[in-house]
């Protein structure tokens, strides 16, 4: 009795009081309101998404060329990372394929860390079961899987996956995700070879603009000025994402790329990789371009032109230094 007393006056005394039963039946009474909204709003959203993707999905499905999967013996290496082998295609002369761009992307689910490696395309490299060609002949010879072997023998890289992405998907990509355009420091004129005209200065840039920009390469950079831009882009691109009014479209213009895009990567893998780069990714975009400064000359080939000799030891423990967190 005595010690029930006391507990009332320190009750009291620091002014808590026992909540009645009363109080307790109120909140009880609020608490399926609260969770029928919360299941409401993801429900919404759910449809939202679904709606979005497969919207974007069935644009693709009209307009898009079928896509045939390739052979791709990438090993997946469960060391918390995902490492994708990019691929901009295009159709060459008597539509035999050629990659434009050639591009190792890799992602830390742990650190949250999005890296992007460009590997120049005029590289002169060791291609398996063939002669010595640019890095690039690699893929119309035998497909992402023999590049994937020539990247492995010549500069350690062995990506898990592939993604080669339609140009057309590119373009029709920026305009439903930008209809305004992109905006872009175009840095000189440009034209040639690319089928648009750009103007040098600050423009807002369609689908089609600015795939030119990104594959300009007639000046004297050549090849590394290209890779400069492209990593320009990406780095655009990757801003305009995040932004509001941005990020509600996304799940269409996912449907739209996923329909133009050429990979064997699993859509749980796609959808895990976006989410947690989007939501809880570093946003600052590690980049590397290979060949390394003073790591090459340029020589003149007799079978395949002007072309990259690298040195490839040097060029192998930076790219494993890059990728593996090496300091």
């Amino acid at each position: 009795m005595t010690e029930e007393k006391d507990n009332t006056i320190l009750r009291r005394q620091t002014g808590t009081t026992i909540p009645s039963k009363r109080r307790k039946k109120k909140k009880l009474r609020k608490l399926p309101f609260v969770i029928l909204i919360i299941v409401v709003l993801l429900i919404a959203m759910i449809t939202y998404v679904v709606h979005g993707y497969q919207s974007g999905m069935k644009y693709a499905q009209e307009h898009a060329k079928d896509i045939k999967i390739h052979k791709f013996n990438g090993a997946v290496k469960n060391d918390g990372k995902i490492t994708v082998l990019m691929l901009g295609a295009d159709q060459a002369n008597g539509g035999k394929s050629r990659t434009d761009s050639i591009m190792v992307v890799q992602y830390d689910y742990i650190k949250k860390k999005m890296k992007m490696m460009s590997i120049m395309r005029d590289i002169y490299a060791e291609i398996p079961g063939y002669d010595k060609y640019k890095i690039n002949a690699a893929y119309s010879l035998g497909g992402p899987e023999l590049l994937r072997q020539t990247l492995n023998k010549n500069l350690g890289i062995n990506p898990e996956y592939y993604a080669v992405i339609d140009f057309t998907g590119f373009e029709k990509m920026i305009d439903e995700l930008e209809p305004n355009g992109v905006p872009i420091d175009v840095e000189k004129d440009m034209s040639e070879n690319i089928e648009v005209s750009l103007k040098k200065g600050h423009h807002r840039l369609n689908g089609k603009e600015l795939l030119g920009y990104a594959r300009f390469r007639h000046d004297p950079e050549g090849d590394f000025g290209r890779v400069r831009r492209q990593q320009q882009v990406m780095q655009t691109l990757k801003k305009e994402l995040i932004t509001p009014s941005t990020i509600v479209k996304l799940p269409k213009v996912a449907g739209i790329l996923r329909g133009y895009i050429n990979t064997d990567m699993p859509n749980s893998a796609i959808f895990q990789t976006g989410l947690s780069f989007g939501i809880r990714g570093d946003k600052n975009v590690e980049t590397l371009t290979v060949p390394l400064k003073n790591s090459y000359q340029n020589i003149n080939t007799n079978n395949d032109g002007s072309a990259l000799d690298i040195d490839k030891e040097k060029n192998k423990k930076a790219i494993e230094s890059f990728l593996k967190d090496k300091k």
